[in-house]
């Protein structure tokens, strides 16, 4: 019998949304890969008020060391004064949180709308842009 002693290797690809930084993490989140992605997403939530959007949709597995990656991301974020997403259609993400009693310590979205509200201060600039 052969088993795969770790999952695929993590990778990250991150780009900006207005002020929010949106990271989106493919392969398995687990206790091999964490070390991967400590430094950078402290990194990124280094700054005063950090806007962090996780994106989770690519990720197969998370495990218990990929969820205390979550809560270390998502403590950082908080002392800072920011606000953390997450984004996973996953019903079996949302099993893990319930199970953990972790389902009200994140906000977790469906999806990630970019597209600015309607009315926002940068759509009234291009209306005024265009009347003169």
């Amino acid at each position: 019998m052969s088993e795969r002693p770790t999952g695929p290797a993590v990778s990250h690809a991150e780009r900006r949304v207005g002020t929010t930084t949106v990271v989106t993490l493919s392969g398995d989140v687990d206790l091999v890969t964490r070390l991967s992605l400590v430094a950078r997403l402290d990194t990124l939530t280094d700054g005063p008020r950090p806007d962090l959007v996780l994106d989770l949709r690519p990720v197969p597995f998370i495990d218990c060391a990929g969820l205390g990656l979550l809560c270390r991301v998502r403590n950082r974020v908080a002392a800072r004064g920011g606000r953390l997403r997450l984004v996973s259609g996953s019903s079996s993400f949302r099993r893990i949180l319930r199970h953990t009693g972790l389902t009200g310590v994140f906000q977790v979205l469906p999806e990630f709308e970019e597209a600015p509200a309607a009315g926002s201060a940068a759509q009234q600039g291009v209306v005024a842009a265009k009347q003169g």
